[in-house]
């Protein structure tokens, strides 16, 4: 019997793929069957059965290492994941933000996916397939102005940009999704209440309690698992979703308002 969902010998990179959800889905990808590549800075100790290459993505010269190594590793790519993302800008506002925060904030969060894009797409197109995946954020809607307006507005801007690449390329045989988590419980994912608490003189858990008014609450009560968002992923990289293109998934627990 076929298994409702496989992704057996897809051709896959996957960024940030290291800790929380893209680990994650690093590790879902390899159980279904996928060829994967990530990436990181530094080599984790306990990576085991993907392929690996160190290198700095929010640098044009880390972008190519990847490239030439999908090129050299896999002969291209047929599922691309833009999981690689984050923040390190200073509470305080937008006034705490200098024009080098502004700059790493779109480095990390916005630069790496559109230089990926840009030199791995036209081979999916030449191939008649292929999937692309930009991991957002609810940020971009629901921005938490003490800490978070850098990250928010790349966030953003990697949703606008995602919209009209899939415009583009999706009559070409290319699907460009974006899956949109809100808060995710790791440690990984957890840096800005470290950071608040730190700046603030706050304990952790206020620091997790001014995360959690900021957002209005999580009305399921608990912020999402990085297994989940990676069950998300998979299923929108798979066949099940091959008429799935243009589209945000938000996965936050019903934090962002609906009609």
């Amino acid at each position: 019997m076929t298994p409702f969902l496989t992704l057996k010998d897809r051709r896959a990179l996957i960024t940030g793929g290291t800790s929380g959800a893209g680990a994650a889905t690093v590790a879902l990808f390899r159980d279904l069957g996928a060829q994967v590549l990530t990436t990181a800075r530094k080599r984790p100790a306990d990576l085991t059965g993907v392929a690996f290459v160190e290198a700095d993505l929010t640098t044009t010269s880390g972008v190519r290492t990847v490239v030439d190594a999908a090129h050299r590793d896999f002969g291209g790519i047929d599922i691309l994941v833009n999981v690689l993302g984050g923040s390190s800008a200073p509470s305080g506002g937008f006034a705490a933000l200098t024009d080098e925060e502004w700059e790493k904030e779109f480095n990390l969060n916005f630069f790496p996916a559109v230089r990926l894009d840009r030199e791995l797409i036209p081979g999916m197109i030449e191939q008649g397939s292929g999937v692309v995946i930009h991991v957002t954020s609810i940020q971009g809607r629901l921005p938490l102005p003490e800490a978070t307006t850098g990250y928010a507005s790349a966030k953003a801007a990697l949703n606008t940009y995602s919209k009209g690449l899939s415009k583009e390329v999706s009559p070409k045989g290319v699907r460009v999704v974006r899956v949109s988590p809100g808060w995710i419980a790791n440690p990984g994912a957890n840096g800005l209440a470290l950071r608040i608490a730190e700046e603030a003189g706050i304990s952790y858990g206020a620091a997790i309690g001014v995360i959690m008014t900021s957002l209005g609450g999580i009305p399921l009560g608990r912020p999402a698992a990085p297994e989940e968002v990676a069950d998300l992923i998979a299923f929108l990289a798979s066949d099940r979703a091959a008429s799935i293109t243009g589209t945000e998934h938000i996965i936050d627990g019903g934090t962002v308002p609906v009609a």
